[in-house]
This record gives structure tokens, C-alpha cells and sequence, in this order.
């Protein structure tokens, strides 16, 4: 089956089967390994990317289902090798350890600055609820996600 979206600001056209997830879509057909696999069951957030403007998981869409959305992954925020002040923020305030869940707790956290621009502790938290991270405990990322936000102000 044919499917046409616009993935990272690029439109791309190729042929899948009826049953290809998205997640496998972006990381086989379009070699875009940010999105990483962790679960299989929309459980631990690590595929998370923005479609028509919302964060999910892509690990529940199918790749038929997305056939002329525009769609964001980890690699299409940063612009010109300049990091997105998500990206930065997690840099800059260790928000990271292993970095497995890092791009789908980026993405969440690009879609609550979106609608957000300056979260409390606990709208971040809530936020990110739908993305698990083994390694840190949480709090240096809630710090990158208000050092972000700082930096969009």
C-alpha cells in the first residue's frame, strides 16, 4: 500500500505492508533510529514523535494511518546542527543516563511547551507520565523540561 507524509519537514512516498507499525516505518524505511522500540505495548513512552501537532506513541498507529500527516521525530527538532532547547535543556541539566527513553520524554515535553510555555514541577511531571525512565529518578529531567522553557521565554 502507498503512503505519502511529511516527515521532518521532507515528503516521502513508499510502499508498506497494510500491517507496518509506524515506529517500524520511521526506523526501517526512513532510517530514523531516534524513535526507539522499548515495549510494544504504547506502555513506556520510548517511541513517542508528533503527528499533526500531537504527541503518540507511534508504536500504536500504523503506518497506513499517518498517509499525509506531517510528522516530527527526535531528529527533526534540532535546525541547522543547533540543538532544540529541549534537546539543549537535557544536555545542560544531565536529564539523561542511559538516553533510551530520551527522545520520546523530548517529544512530550515539546508538545507540553507547546500548549504550556511555562509548566509548573507538577504539569511537567503529569506530562510525562505516559514516558518511563529506568535510570534517573525523573528530577533532572523535569529540570531540563524548566530550563527549556526558560530559554523559549
Amino acid at each position: 500500500m502507498q503512503v505519502t507524509m511529511t516527515v521532518n519537514g521532507a515528503t516521502v512516498s513508499q510502499d508498506v505492508e497494510p500491517r507496518t507499525l509506524l515506529v517500524q516505518f520511521l526506523r526501517e524505511n526512513l532510517n530514523l533510529t531516534g524513535t526507539h522500540v522499548g515495549c510494544d505495548t504504547s506502555s513506556c513512552g520510548a517511541c513517542t514523535i508528533v503527528v499533526n501537532g500531537e504527541s503518540v506513541k507511534s508504536c500504536t498507529l500504523l503506518a497506513v494511518q499517518c498517509d499525509g500527516a506531517e510528522i516530527t521525530t527526535i531528529e527533526g527538532l534540532a535546525s541547522n546542527g543547533t540543538l532544540h532547547p529541549i534537546q539543549e535543556g537535557f544536555r545542560e541539566k544531565h536529564g539523561l543516563q542511559c538516553g533510551f527513553c530520551t527522545p520520546g520524554m523530548i517529544m512530550s515535553s515539546w508538545q507540553l511547551l507547546q500548549r504550556n510555555p511555562k509548566p509548573s514541577e507538577q504539569e511537567i511531571r503529569h506530562a510525562l507520565e505516559g514516558n518511563f525512565c529506568r535510570c534517573t529518578g525523573y528530577d533532572n529531567i523535569v529540570k531540563a523540561v524548566q530550563w527549556a522553557a526558560e530559554q523559549s521565554a
